[in-house]
């Protein structure tokens, strides 16, 4: 498939560059098509005005999102495919697994509101085992775009490939974008190295201010960069710090450094559920993902 770029409009909101990459995907592009589950509605005008054979709100039927989103791909189109995470991750998961998977249809499916984006709107709005969930398919591209940059670069990238891929959107940014799949190395030093997944890059910038660590850094997660890793790893300490369930990437790590004596500390969201409220920043705190308790833990580490 190939994908015109034309310049690109940049906002700071990473769902509303979703939407305004989207609709530009469309234009540049008529084997692309849209389907929604209301959400992200008020940014989908323009699409549905130009493209409305191409562009598709389901409603909250989200096992038939991800179906209709499987019948554009058996017709040879390429489709973005996009409601809450929760919802397009767990409750349509089967139908992901058996319209995508099994019968080997590519498309893009983008999740809103990751772990608690969305705290406000309870346990129901909150998917923090996505990433995890998703990684249990085979040969699924996995991108948590830190930045608004970030999303408009992996969105294009994504709809421009084959296969199935998954992207994840939240309100979390880093300061600093990158561009391109793999690892990217933030700071070298000559301790430990640790690893940011996705948009909590400025936290482990935060807590690790005053050491001599390595910080690497990676909005496209699945495929691991495993040869990235290998290549400037030191001391046998590794920190992962990733905005989902702790230890989802700990597979990838470990099998990246299976034949190289390593200690791993995985650090994400807990395997508790936190029956309050609150908002984002209440939950990542809660959870240990801020500067203060991402340098607790690592601090705790590195000692013993």
């Amino acid at each position: 498939m190939t994908v015109t770029v034309t310049p690109t409009r940049l906002v700071r909101d990473p769902r509303m560059q979703f939407a305004l990459t989207a609709t530009d995907l469309l234009d540049e592009d008529f084997s692309t098509a849209l389907v929604w589950a209301e959400i992200s509605g008020r940014f989908f005008g323009d699409a549905v005005r130009r493209h409305p054979d191409r562009v598709v709100n389901v409603g909250i039927r989200e096992q038939l999102l991800v179906n209709v989103g499987a019948g554009f791909a058996l017709t040879g189109m390429r489709p973005i495919v996009h409601t809450f995470g929760t919802f397009l991750v767990e409750r349509g998961f089967e139908q992901i697994k058996l319209g995508f998977g099994h019968q080997g249809l590519g498309g893009v499916l983008v999740g809103g509101g990751g772990s608690f984006d969305a705290s406000r709107g309870g346990r129901t709005h909150q998917a923090p085992g996505d990433v995890a969930l998703m990684d249990t398919l085979p040969d699924v591209v996995i991108h948590a775009p830190g930045t608004a940059e970030e999303t408009d670069e992996v969105l294009r990238r994504a709809v421009a490939a084959d296969g199935l891929h998954y992207v994840r959107i939240v309100e979390q940014t880093n300061a600093e974008s990158f561009r391109g799949p793999g690892l990217h190395v933030v700071r070298r030093g000559s301790g430990a190295t640790v690893i940011a997944l996705g948009p909590v890059l400025d936290e482990v910038l935060a807590a690790t201010a005053d050491r001599d660590v390595t910080v690497l850094y990676a909005h496209s997660v699945r495929p691991f960069d495993s040869g990235g890793l290998r290549s400037v790893i030191g001391t046998p300490d590794v920190v992962l710090v990733e905005p989902w369930l702790a230890g989802t990437s700990a597979r990838v790590v470990s099998d990246a450094l299976q034949d190289l004596p390593h200690r791993l500390l995985s650090l994400g969201t807990r395997r508790m559920e936190l029956r309050h409220y609150g908002t984002p920043a209440e939950h990542q705190r809660a959870h240990g993902l801020d500067a203060a308790g991402i340098r607790r833990s690592m601090e705790s580490f590195l000692a013993g």
